[in-house]
């Protein structure tokens, strides 16, 4: 627990408004008095999610870092140390830091390595469970940190369900690896049980195998396809991180990493 405090209207940074960005800064309007996303380097497809969720552009990361009073980072997960970076880089000169909220879909230990470059006081560690919240009651805003109380406080009444959990620096991203084995890694095993069973020339055979289980296999297949499609790209880097989640407590690892590269083969379909 942390006695820090924010002013009554704090300047808030998203980083970067994908489809849940644009929704996390949309939900943050009401407590904020602006939030802020960096157009460097952005493309016209976040330029218009921006736009939509009434965000303000600002230059660069250096700009965003310099005027925010929280930062949201939310990115593809290989992409969050990056990120974290070039935010420490514009903060060099910067003594009193911005609470930095990494709402990545990363290891624990990632997130403990971004509280090394960031201060790990100012770092709140997020975890995402559910789509864009645009509406409530479906999405979850798991927080953890000293201050994860402070940003918990920023969505009340918003479409995220901002929960705090107890523990520091890397609860909430070991609850989204723990999730996302269960939310991702098992589907990627029908993906790679029905790879093997067109290549072995049995997939009719086994479909009317699972059948007699109450088992509808094509469509099993079809629906995962459906709705990993086109983040199938994101997936393989949370899995990885997943992976190194599991490793960090020696456990297995291998089908996480075995997930990644199923939904990176499924990425290269695209």
């Amino acid at each position: 627990m942390s006695d820090r405090q924010l002013p009554p209207r704090p300047v808030i940074g998203v980083l970067h408004p994908g489809a849940m960005g644009a929704s996390l800064g949309s939900a943050l309007k009401p407590a904020a008095g602006v939030v802020i996303w960096a157009v460097a380097g952005r493309g016209d497809a976040t330029a218009k999610r921006a736009e939509l969720a009434d965000l303000v552009g600002v230059p660069d990361v250096a700009a965003l870092a310099r005027r925010s009073d929280v930062i949201i980072s939310i990115c593809p997960p290989h992409a969050a140390r990056q990120v974290a970076g070039e935010v420490a880089a514009a903060l060099a000169d910067r003594s009193d830091r911005p609470i930095y909220v990494d709402a990545n879909a990363v290891a624990p230990a990632t997130v403990v390595g971004i509280g090394e470059l960031l201060g790990s006081d100012n770092v709140v560690d997020g975890a995402v469970i559910g789509p864009p919240g645009w509406e409530r009651g479906q999405s979850v805003l798991w927080l953890a940190g000293a201050t994860a109380p402070l940003v918990a406080g920023l969505f009340a009444g918003s479409p995220f369900e901002a929960r705090v959990l107890d523990g520091g620096l890397g609860a909430a991203s070991g609850l989204k690896a723990c999730f996302a084995l269960q939310s991702k890694a098992m589907p990627a095993i029908w993906l790679a049980i029905d790879a093997a069973a067109r290549e072995f020339g049995v997939a009719d055979a086994l479909g009317e195998q699972l059948a007699r289980d109450g088992v509808d296999y094509p469509a099993v297949v079809a629906g995962i396809r459906s709705r990993t499609g086109s983040r199938a790209w994101r997936w393989v880097g949370e899995m990885d991180e997943a992976g190194a989640a599991l490793a960090a407590l020696d456990l297995p690892d291998g089908f996480s990493r075995a997930a990644a590269r199923m939904y990176e083969r499924l990425a290269a379909e695209q």
